[in-house]
């Protein structure tokens, strides 16, 4: 008795075009993504009924409830702030500095910190509020 053998050829569906395609696509979400850096700083920020949210392309100056300043992540002297928000304007071709502040410091504080920044040729100066996204 003879049996006959059937060649059965199984057909594959080659997915590696499709990974490189998942792995492109990966890649360009995530350099196209910005990526905005709080500080781990304890603040309660003030409210406003005016609030909008703020450019996430801005200087961040933080100011703490023990009236500290802080920018790019160092504690700052207000009378070396201007400087720094200068040099940073210039390499980053930013024009718009937000103020991060707690809701306890105070007002005196607070324009000393806006006054610097102004000083050192920010266009827009603004304060970060409860409802300010970022």
């Amino acid at each position: 008795m003879k049996r006959s053998f059937r060649n059965e050829e199984q057909t594959q569906i080659d997915i590696s075009p499709l990974i490189d395609m998942v792995f492109i696509l990966l890649i360009f979400f995530m350099v196209s993504t910005t990526f905005v850096k709080d500080m781990k700083l304890d603040l309660e920020r003030p409210g406003a009924s005016s609030a909008t949210p703020a450019s996430s392309k801005s200087i961040r100056v933080y100011i703490d409830n023990e009236n500290k300043v802080f920018i790019d992540g160092q504690l700052t002297r207000v009378w070396v702030l201007q400087s720094k928000v200068r040099e940073m304007m210039k390499s980053g071709n930013i024009e718009s500095v937000l103020v991060v502040t707690d809701k306890n410091v105070s007002a005196d504080k607070l324009l000393e910190v806006v006054d610097a920044c102004r000083l050192a040729g920010a266009k827009d100066v603004g304060v970060a509020t409860e409802s300010e996204a970022g």
